[in-house]
C-alpha cells in the first residue's frame, strides 16, 4: 500500500478574536476545539493514524510492523511516524528516531520532565481504544524540547500511536522577535513595518509568535499579526478573562519605563485555548511593540 498525505493544510492564524474568551479544554481528538496551527498538525496526525489502524488490520501485525519501522517509508512523514505497544509496555514498532527501541520493552520510560509516558498511554488505551496524551519530548524540526500530543487507537492487544508536537515560544525566542521587529521599525519605518507585521508570511508570525504595535497616547492597534482586521481599534478598555487592564498595563509599562513585561490570560492562536501570557514590550517613539509567549 502506498499512503500519501492529501493536500497540507494550511498554516494560518485563527481569524477569531475575542477580548473576554472562553476557556476552553484541550482536546486534541476533536479537531474543532484547537485553533487553526494546531488542528492541521492534528489533521496530519489523524490521517496517518487512520491509514496505520487500517493497514494493520488488512494484513496483520507482522506485516504492518515491518512497514511501520521503515524510517524513509510509507508511515513516516517529516516528523509524524506511527509506534505501537503492547499492554505490557513493549515496543512493536517505531518509525522515528528512536527506532533502535523498537523490540524493546519500555514500560519504563520517560519524558524530559519525568512523567511515565507510555505508563499513561496503556492506561488512557485501558479507559478508552481511542483518545490522546500529552508529554514533553525533543522535537528534531526545533531542536527543542516541546508538549506532543499522541493520537492512539487500539485494535486488539496493540496501541498504535501517531503524536505531533504544539510549538510553544519561550521568552528567549519572544525576545529575539521583539528586538528584530524594533529594529525593523526604526530602519524600515512604520508603514512598511506595521505591513510587515500584520501579513502572516510577513516575517514576524511563527506558530503562537507575533508582533503588535499600540499607539502610546490613543491606545489604537497600528499592527496586530494575530489579528490585523482590529487595525485602529482602541483597546485601552479591554480586559482580559480575568479582568485586568493588560493594554493599559502595557502602556503605562512602555511610557514609566520604556520597556518590561506585562501578565495576564489569553487566547493562544495556535491551540485556540486561554492560557497565561507574558508580553515584552517595548517602546519606539510614541509605539510600543510587544511581543508574548504562552505558558500553560
Amino acid at each position: 500500500m502506498t499512503f500519501r498525505f492529501s493536500a497540507l493544510f494550511s498554516l494560518i492564524l485563527a481569524a477569531g478574536f475575542a477580548f473576554l474568551p472562553q476557556v476552553h479544554a484541550l482536546d486534541a481528538t476533536n479537531p474543532q476545539h484547537l485553533g487553526s496551527i494546531e488542528r492541521a498538525k492534528a489533521g496530519r496526525a489523524t490521517e496517518l493514524l487512520d491509514a496505520a489502524v487500517a493497514y494493520l488490520k488488512r494484513n496483520g501485525p507482522e506485516k504492518a510492523f515491518e512497514a511501520f519501522n521503515v524510517q524513509q517509508g510509507t508511515f513516516v512523514y517529516g516528523p509524524y511516524y506511527v509506534y505501537v505497544v503492547g499492554p505490557d509496555g513493549f515496543l512493536y514498532a517505531n518509525g522515528g528516531n528512536q527506532m533502535s527501541l523498537a523490540g524493546h520493552n519500555v514500560l519504563d520510560m520517560r519524558d524530559a520532565a519525568g512523567k511515565p509516558m507510555i505508563r499513561d498511554l496503556i492506561a488512557a488505551a485501558e479507559q478508552s481504544p481511542n483518545g490522546a496524551i500529552q508529554y514533553r519530548w525533543l522535537n528534531p524540526e526545533e531542536n527543542h524540547v516541546d508538549l506532543k500530543i499522541s493520537l492512539y487507537s487500539k485494535v486488539d492487544k496493540y496501541i498504535v500511536s501517531v503524536g505531533y508536537y504544539t510549538s510553544r515560544a519561550t521568552q528567549k525566542e519572544a525576545q529575539a522577535l521583539l528586538d528584530r521587529a524594533v529594529a525593523f521599525l526604526q530602519q524600515s519605518g512604520s508603514e512598511k513595518a506595521f505591513a510587515a507585521f500584520n501579513n502572516p508570511q510577513g516575517g514576524f508570525t511563527h506558530d503562537d509568535e507575533y508582533v503588535f504595535a499600540l499607539g502610546l497616547e490613543d491606545g489604537r492597534y497600528r499592527a496586530s499579526g494575530a489579528a490585523p482586521q482590529l487595525n485602529g481599534m482602541d483597546v485601552r478598555g479591554m480586559k482580559d478573562a480575568a479582568g485586568q487592564a493588560l493594554f493599559e498595563d502595557m502602556i503605562a509599562v512602555a511610557k514609566t519605563k520604556g520597556h518590561g513585561t506585562v501578565e495576564y490570560v489569553w487566547r493562544n492562536p495556535a491551540t485556540n485555548a486561554v492560557e497565561s501570557k507574558h508580553t515584552l514590550v517595548q517602546r519606539v517613539g510614541d509605539v510600543l511593540l510587544g511581543v508574548g509567549y504562552y505558558t500553560k
